[in-house]
């Protein structure tokens, strides 16, 4: 739980206004229903977490005080996604730090807690999500969306999908209108038109994973539309188990991905022309080395002649001594 007293008024009633689809990315140059004025490009790259194992000399200077880590982050990418919150909520102050590190229009995207998602299953967990959310209000502009990752699930829990669609439609219903969600599934057997459906009308995005045991955006394309909202989620994780025979130290390329982030660029250069704004993450286990793997996308992304994806501008002396 986190450790904040003030309470959120009811989750059954929607706070802030409806999310618009009257204006799209592409007309407006901001994300879509994002009613906090903040300008984003057509595409935000970064990783999962920002500090790992390996990363200091590699992408952080060798001797950069972990303080530091965040705001030199925060010079070479749009966006983070924070994946501590899914262990656990951290405190107001803690968030209030992030805001504070980061340039105006860094975004944040965070995992709901585990609690929620794992342990209670969305059910009797009004207070942790209030409390969750209102830990995340201290971003203020620079919260995201809000993923919520939900394991396979044995079939005693959920013994079909229509069963965990009973209690995930009701609770979908309690989301505030103002903020942006994202629901990751890994059981392959539920990604269908009729999830994807449900989403649609919360206007919640489907999460887009490029993971070992779950099926590819080229595999979900030929069944339904997996573009839920006017934005969408991406997550490069690889092959956890694979890769961990090779390495534990998160420094390098060690798996070459170029032809699957050469199908991820045409795919995004694709629901790009819809004018979706897309969020899109790398895990160092894709392909060793988190950072690497975005610099790899921007690359093939800019040698395709599409319009230029460039890092933010930087204030500081330092620069990375991975190239981007």
């Amino acid at each position: 739980m986190c450790r904040t007293k003030a309470r959120r008024p009811s989750l059954s009633l929607a706070i802030g206004p409806k999310r618009s689809d009257s204006q799209s990315a592409e007309q407006s140059g901001s994300s879509p229903g994002y009613n906090r004025g903040v300008n984003l490009p057509p595409i935000l790259l970064g990783t999962s977490s920002f500090t790992a194992s390996g990363w200091e000399g590699t992408f952080y200077p060798k001797g950069m005080r972990s303080s530091d880590y965040l705001s030199f982050y925060a010079d070479h990418f749009h966006t983070v996604e924070v994946d501590s919150t899914f262990y656990a909520c951290p405190t107001s102050r803690t968030v209030s730090n992030w805001a504070a590190r980061t340039p105006e229009n860094f975004v944040f995207s965070v995992k709901v807690p585990q609690t929620i998602t794992h342990e209670k299953v969305l059910v009797d967990c009004d207070a942790e999500l209030e409390e969750f959310l209102k830990t995340m209000d201290n971003l203020g502009a620079k919260l995201g969306p809000m993923v919520f990752q939900f394991p396979a699930f044995d079939r005693w829990k959920f013994p079909t999908q229509k069963h965990f669609l009973e209690v995930l439609a009701p609770f979908l219903k309690k989301l505030p209108s103002d903020r942006k969600f994202a629901v990751e599934i890994r059981n392959k057997n539920w990604l269908d038109a009729t999830l994807a459906d449900l989403l649609r009308e919360h206007s919640l995005a489907l999460v887009l994973q490029d993971i070992s045991n779950m099926p590819g955006f080229a595999e979900l394309t030929k069944k339904f539309d997996p573009i839920t909202a006017e934005w969408t989620y991406i997550r490069w994780l690889g092959d956890r188990k694979s890769i961990e025979k090779l390495t534990m130290t998160w420094d390098q390329t060690v798996v070459d991905r170029t032809s699957e982030l050469t199908s991820w660029v045409d795919f995004c250069y694709q629901i790009r022309k819809r004018g979706v704004v897309i969020y899109a993450y790398a895990n160092n286990h894709f392909a060793g080395h988190g950072p690497a793997t975005v610099a790899q996308f921007i690359k093939l992304w800019n040698a395709s002649g599409f319009p230029q994806i460039t890092r933010p501008q930087s204030s500081r002396q330092e620069r990375t001594l991975f190239p981007m």
